[in-house]
């Protein structure tokens, strides 16, 4: 049996020291910058926008799904592909983690997209830097604003479902604990109200807002701050006892990225909890919220400079360049033993 590029022969006993031997890493903070890939990959950009455009053909849905990738990675740990990996027997994934599991989706977009710049340009291009890309992408091919991404990171070694589950929110978060949230990655109110705007595009489970809808903060009753016509609507939706995987909008336009949603939390139409204590339980939110639906063009702005802050968070610990984002290099999984 042939072994991958850059692995050492390994025998069945000691296969799984090696590889641990293999991808260990040190400190080492990688400097980003725009162009990253300009001598070594020309192509990286075309090639990831192309893969999404065609990704939002098969299903319009897919974009936004890949875009929340972005969010998932980087707040754990750094936007170092964790999020992407495969649970194995050592290490239980991210993907399974308490916020993710049966919810973060088109991991597969992801796969396509390196397996064509694994074609072109083998071995260069990051699955860490391909999620910053392609949630770009899902905003301009859905009407939202451009921008030039800084690239260079590497991916990680390892996933931790443990420090996923202690860090992301859940869809029941109030406004006071995402403000807390974002101010430990050092990114402020604005940047909060802005990224939640990612929101604009996309659908979500029933199951992420029944408790609005029949017991919120277990009163045994709606949401107070939901408009009635909008409630009836989820009411027919997801009804109590129905189908939770059925999905809504998460704003009144879903494939389109546009300030619509902060028009909706004003209308007290906002689809998660979540989103609507943006506006109705803070007042350092809710005037943001305000600006944000009455100017499109500055919330384009900040969620731009949001995205790219956010882009900023690093892992700390040295990486790769995996050929599959799902399994690191070294792994069992991808250094298959040979026959001896």
């Amino acid at each position: 049996m042939a072994v991958p590029r850059g692995c050492l022969p390994l025998v069945a006993v000691v296969a799984v020291f090696l590889a641990f031997l293999c991808c260990r890493g040190e400190a080492a903070v990688r400097e980003l910058k725009v162009g990253y890939y300009a001598e070594t990959c020309p192509e990286a950009e075309d090639i990831v926008r192309e893969t999404m455009a065609r990704a939002r053909a098969r299903e319009a849905r897919s974009v936004a799904s890949v875009m929340r990738l972005q969010f998932h990675d980087c707040f754990v740990n750094g936007c170092d592909g964790s999020v992407l990996m495969d649970a194995t027997p050592t290490m239980p994934g991210e993907k399974d983690a308490l916020s993710n599991i049966d919810s973060l989706r088109s991991f597969e977009v992801v796969d396509e997209i390196k397996e064509a710049l694994e074609e072109r340009c083998p071995g260069v291009v990051s699955c860490a830097d391909i999620v910053i890309m392609a949630a770009r992408d899902a905003v301009v091919l859905t009407g939202g604003p451009n921008w030039e991404v800084r690239l260079g990171r590497d991916d990680s070694l390892t996933a931790s479902q443990e420090d996923s589950d202690n860090i992301m929110p859940s869809p029941r978060a109030n406004a006071s604990a995402l403000i807390r949230l974002f101010a430990g990655l050092n990114l402020s109110v604005t940047d909060l109200v802005a990224l939640s705007g990612s929101h604009s595009i996309g659908e979500a489970r029933c199951f992420s807002i029944v408790f609005r809808l029949y017991n919120q903060s277990g009163s045994g009753r709606p949401d107070p701050h939901m408009d009635a016509a909008y409630r009836r609507a989820l009411d027919a939706l997801c009804p109590k006892g129905g189908d939770e995987e059925v999905t809504g909008g998460l704003d009144a336009t879903p494939r389109v990225f546009d300030n619509q949603y902060f028009k909706d939390l004003v209308a007290l139409r906002g689809f998660l909890n979540s989103d609507q204590t943006l506006f109705s339980d803070n007042a350092r939110t809710r005037r943001v919220v305000k600006r944000f639906s009455e100017d499109q063009d500055a919330f384009f702005r900040a969620f731009i400079e949001g995205m790219i802050k956010m882009g900023e968070l690093q892992n700390p610990r040295k990486g790769e360049i995996r050929r599959n984002c799902r399994v690191a290099n070294c792994s069992p999984v991808a250094s298959r033993v040979v026959d001896i």
